[in-house]
């Protein structure tokens, strides 16, 4: 099992990073690193070492983190150029880093030298428009941004103006100024998460205000809807949010939390169509994020109201029983250190 850490909010009670250990006689939270607040989402370069950490809660802002065993050392903070950072993101090669600022409804692109390290971001692309929801979609809010699988093109999801982005990008450059949309959602279906497919020329995308799951075809800066199907159970008429979306290594299986329902459902993929699994209660109140370690067959949820992470075994058949619960003030996000 590697190192685990969960990213906790301040404003609930969270004071850092807490190691999450598994014993003999089962999980516990270790003392938090405090140097790391706020840190809702983030990404590790592998090749470096170097973990890239968002404060999405004090005047948005980005730090730069390296880890040994046990051990947390800062090297850098730095403005994302928006506000509320809630989603990073490297190029293939690791020597980018896409922030999606979801306050002020930017894209920033950051430069990474060749320790990891970086100043402020190179490239800020701000959006303008909003949705029919008043409430959630007064104006732009960026909430994912993620590279194409060849690293020619940066996507954004608008939760706030209902669209996909897409920047070209060159590895060598940056973004080269060319700047279209991708797909436009449902009025008032609030994008969220994206992820490509590791084989297919598809991608999948969690509408977090309709609570949908939708297949994309993937073209040259262009997403073309395939099929669209709720995450939510036939029948379930009350409030929810779409929230956190992750396919595993071979492509076979997507899973999707339901904040609200408060559960995971769990779809089988097979060229481009999806088959639902089943629906699984996620032990806890709003399941804002998940950790899939297929290597453990494990899966780790964050309940950003419930002040939990669940443990589920992942069985065979791609569905979840749950293990334990342990209780974390304010969980956001869980990662493995590099």
């Amino acid at each position: 099992m590697p190192e685990l850490f969960v990213g906790t909010y301040s404003s609930a009670g969270g004071a850092g990073l807490y190691p999450l250990r598994r014993a003999a006689d089962g999980w516990s939270l270790g003392e938090p690193f405090a140097g790391a607040a706020n840190a809702s989402y983030g990404a590790c370069s592998a090749r470096r070492g170097v973990h890239y950490l968002l404060d999405e809660q004090r005047q948005g802002m980005l730090g730069v983190f390296r880890h040994d065993r046990g051990t947390w050392q800062a090297l850098a903070r730095v403005p994302t150029g928006g506000r509320e950072p809630c989603y990073a993101a490297l190029s293939p090669e690791e020597k980018w880093l896409a922030v999606a600022n979801y306050g002020s409804g930017s894209l920033a692109l950051f430069r990474l030298d060749d320790a990891g390290l970086t100043g402020e971001p190179v490239a800020v692309r701000p959006n303008s428009g909003h949705g029919p929801n008043a409430e959630r979609q007064d104006g732009p809010h960026a909430h994912c941004a993620v590279f194409s699988s060849d690293g020619k093109w940066l996507y954004q999801t608008d939760l706030g103006t209902d669209e996909i982005r897409a920047f070209a990008f060159d590895p060598a450059r940056g973004l080269t100024g060319v700047e279209q949309t991708a797909w436009r959602a449902p009025a008032g279906s609030g994008p969220r998460h994206l992820v490509f497919h590791p084989r297919e020329p598809i991608a999948l995308l969690v509408s977090e205000l309709a609570s949908t799951l939708t297949v994309l075809d993937v073209g040259e800066g262009t997403l073309t809807e395939r099929l669209c199907v709720s995450t939510l159970p036939d029948g379930f008429d009350d409030d929810s949010l779409g929230g956190h979306l992750a396919l595993n290594a071979a492509g076979t299986r997507a899973y999707v939390t339901n904040r609200g329902h408060d559960s995971i459902a769990v779809f089988a993929v097979d060229d481009g169509t999806l088959s639902l699994i089943g629906h699984t209660p996620s032990g806890g109140a709003s399941p804002r994020y998940f950790l899939l370690l297929e290597d453990e067959a494990t899966l780790l949820v964050a309940h950003e109201e419930g002040n939990s992470v669940a443990v589920f075994a992942v069985q065979d058949d791609g569905t979840l029983a749950q293990s334990a619960t342990v209780e974390v003030p304010g969980p956001a996000f869980i990662f493995a250190a590099g």
